[in-house]
């Protein structure tokens, strides 16, 4: 299609179900592309030296208007025709795909330098499938709300919904700090607001009782079923397996529960702890920074329970140099779903997941009377707003507070 580009043009332009383009009849090389979506993008297009066709981007509409763009597009042509490619000069937009971008330049970038690096592309590719073979710079706000709308239909969270546009917006920005971008296309997108009040889970005192009950169960049943196993290998002179009576616990789930419940440590730390971070004598834990969300080193003391499950379980351990709880191949834990579920089902505890844990841990800390900051500091968070979701847990500091009007200010 060809017309001259301009305002009036654009006004009587719509989308369709490809996208498409316009050449301008005035400036030889001047283009726009429209998108399905309603995107609507400048271009200039030349040969260079060599005879090979370029596209250079001009910015987007309306950021960028038809005479901006026109005015671009001629000194770019000026430029060639001395002799230049721009193409070779630095400019603010590559380009990208947001596939290409994700496995080409973002994607190595953040799994070398963020713990979490394969878990946000996995998450981006994820969440945005249909978006993987947009340019960056026809990234939209639109765009992203259409997708918002179907997530929120197919009953998908705000709270996911919002760490899903984190990852994607952070991964823009990245974009326009290595020069890809000249602006953030989704700068306008807004996260969801969320109630910051939400209730936080942690056991009651009979649900605490009923998870030691099914943890004590399940470990008599693993040592029965051992037993009986080795009963009927002896009947057929097969060899034992190792008996399971002599040991404290009879695998890793018990003292792991122990150790969360009485530490706080996010199960990625537990998970990833090292006998080396463990100093049994002085009863403390040192989570490295590594290994730390926050990405600071921090010290948490151990309490008697966790004292113990720690030290028993050490001594029934072979290996104490290396993981304090390796799986069956020598390697950290991903998940203990399948057990842990089955701990839950038999204690009847329903809408408790394994961080629920560490809820517990802040809860109960905050419920016998020490200060959030305390908390915030075992806990890890590098922001108090993080702790302060506990703070409905001591109702005595509020009620201690509205009594001083009665002191203070009695109506007779």
């Amino acid at each position: 299609m060809q017309a001259k580009i301009g305002n009036s043009l654009l006004a009587r332009l719509t989308p369709e179900a490809k996208p498409y383009e316009v050449n301008d009849t005035e400036l030889k090389g001047f283009l726009l592309r429209i998108q399905p979506s309603g995107v609507i993008s400048y271009y200039c297009s030349y040969r260079n030296r060599q005879g090979k066709r370029n596209r250079l981007s001009l910015g987007r509409h309306p950021t960028v208007t038809p005479a901006q763009a026109r005015d671009h597009a001629r000194q770019t042509l000026a430029s060639v025709v001395k002799g230049e490619d721009p193409a070779n000069a630095a400019r603010p937009e590559k380009s990208h795909t947001l596939e290409s971008y994700l496995k080409n330049d973002y994607g190595p970038w953040v799994k070398a330098h963020r713990k979490t690096g394969d878990a946000t592309i996995d998450r981006i590719k994820a969440s945005f499938p249909k978006l993987q073979s947009q340019l960056l710079t026809e990234l939209s706000p639109q765009l992203i709300d259409k997708w918002r709308t179907k997530a929120v239909n197919a009953g998908k969270k705000p709270a996911s919904i919002n760490r899903d546009l984190s990852a994607l917006k952070s991964a823009l920005a990245k974009a326009i700090e290595w020069k890809m971008l000249a602006e953030h296309p989704l700068r306008s997108v807004k996260l969801a607001k969320l109630d910051s009040g939400k209730v936080v889970r942690f056991l009651s005192v009979d649900e605490e009782i009923a998870l030691a009950a099914a943890l004590d169960a399940r470990e008599d049943r693993l040592r029965a079923e051992r037993a009986s196993a080795n009963k009927w290998r002896i009947e057929r002179r097969y060899p034992l397996l190792p008996e399971l009576g002599v040991n404290a616990f009879v695998d890793h789930l018990k003292p792991m529960v122990l150790v969360s419940l009485h530490t706080g440590l996010r199960q990625g730390e537990l998970f990833q702890l090292h006998w080396d971070a463990v100093d049994l004598e002085r009863g403390n834990i040192t989570i490295h920074g590594g290994t730390a969300k926050s990405g600071k080193t921090r010290h948490l003391p151990l309490n008697a329970t966790a004292l113990s499950a720690l030290k028993l379980w050490k001594e029934q351990r072979e290996d104490v140099d290396g993981l304090v709880f390796p799986s069956v191949e020598g390697k950290p834990f991903d998940n203990v779903n399948k057990a842990w579920h089955r701990v839950l089902k038999d204690a009847s505890i329903d809408n408790f997941r394994w961080h629920d844990l560490r809820h517990h841990f802040a809860s109960k800390l905050v419920m016998a009377g020490v200060d959030l900051n305390t908390v915030r500091e075992l806990l890890g968070h590098s922001d108090i707003k993080m702790t302060l979701r506990y703070a409905h847990l001591a109702p005595e500091h509020k009620a201690a507070a509205v009594a001083k009007l009665v002191a203070e200010h009695a109506v007779p």
